[in-house]
């Protein structure tokens, strides 16, 4: 059975215009979750490539649970996400050895398959003898008709926002691609538009739960629980915001913290990244999603990016012997020439 890349319509207008920039860098609690399962805030944004990325360390290398010490890498250690949840023509992964022929192996393996080019392989470091491991998803879908673009109003608190969707004058065909999961009243409902691809896109306005998991499930039951219409009607309105964006996070969290493997070898994760651009609008979306796990054995130093040590702005100097507690000069220099 074909399997559905599910697409939870929770997002916020804060994304919306950011199609086309290089990633943002995000903070480590802002919007991108490894898993369903990590607490969101008022916005977030998950893809499952980090969470195959991390089966395939776990499993082919560490052989056991990666033991860190952060309730992310606790949910990771689930796997409530593997390959059997997607099909393989959404994905691409790798992994091995870094080298710059594994670099170069997996950006002909993603533009083979995708035809696209990677924003993270650069950032890797693929001069050491560790492993690199690699996943990026992509998968674009198409509406078998466009649905028509509606007039800009008001998300929440933001104006003049760009809506697609149907209206009361719009092709009665636009009905057909739109299917009613659950409708308690206006401010409560779930709906799936249809593609050409099988793809669905869920939409569930004003979702309750804490974590992507939750609300998926609490939808699932409401769902379960609806007896009425799964069509739209005569002068019934659909009208959803465009969505562009592009992101990277940076999971900080789990980096330069030791574990062991099943071998009793000590290692660290040195890099784990993961990207997410969406887009959607009148006539479809598009996803693409990377993520990389970079690893580094615990006995090696870490080697850093280039670090400038320039104090070519103010700063605080301070003169103490070796083997006292106190200084005995202590200079905060911010107007050098005072000091030249």
């Amino acid at each position: 059975m074909k399997k559905k890349l599910i697409l939870i319509g929770v997002l916020a207008l804060l994304f919306t215009g950011c199609g086309g920039e290089k990633p943002k860098e995000m903070s480590k609690t802002t919007l991108i979750v490894p898993t369903m399962s990590d607490k969101i805030g008022e916005d977030g944004l998950w893809v499952g490539t980090f969470q195959l990325v991390w089966n395939d360390l776990k499993n082919e290398v560490v052989k056991k649970d990666i033991e860190i010490d952060h309730e992310m890498a606790r949910n990771l250690n689930k796997e409530e996400y593997t390959e059997n949840d997607i099909s393989s023509e959404y994905y691409y992964k790798k992994y091995g050895k870094a080298s710059l022929d594994l670099k170069a192996e997996i950006e002909k393996g993603i533009k083979d398959k995708f035809n696209q080019e990677s924003a993270i392989l650069d950032q890797l470091d693929w001069t050491n003898d560790n492993y690199i491991f690699y996943t990026m998803l992509y998968r674009e879908f198409e509406f078998e008709n466009k649905f028509d673009v509606l007039s800009n109003t008001d998300f929440g608190i933001y104006k003049n926002i760009r809506f697609f969707g149907i209206s009361p004058d719009s092709n009665e065909k636009l009905n057909d691609q739109v299917r009613i999961l659950f409708y308690e009243n206006d401010q409560n409902f779930a709906i799936s538009l249809k593609t050409k691809s099988g793809d669905e896109v869920i939409m569930y306005k004003n979702p309750s739960g804490e974590t992507f998991e939750e609300m998926y499930e609490n939808m699932k039951a409401k769902q379960n629980d609806y007896t009425g219409y799964d069509i739209m009607v005569k002068g019934d309105e659909f009208k959803a915001p465009m969505i562009s964006v592009n992101y990277l996070r940076e999971y900080d969290e789990l980096k330069n913290k030791e574990f062991y493997t099943a071998d009793g070898e000590k290692m660290l994760i040195a890099d784990a990244m993961q990207t997410i651009e969406f887009m959607l609008n009148e006539k479809g979306g598009k996803v693409k999603s990377e993520a990389a796990i970079g690893t580094k054995n615990a006995a090696m130093p870490m080697a850093d990016k280039p670090k400038k040590l320039y104090l070519n702005d103010t700063f605080t100097l301070f003169l103490k012997e070796e083997n006292k507690d106190k200084p005995y000069l202590a200079a905060k220099i911010t107007d050098i020439t005072k000091f030249q």
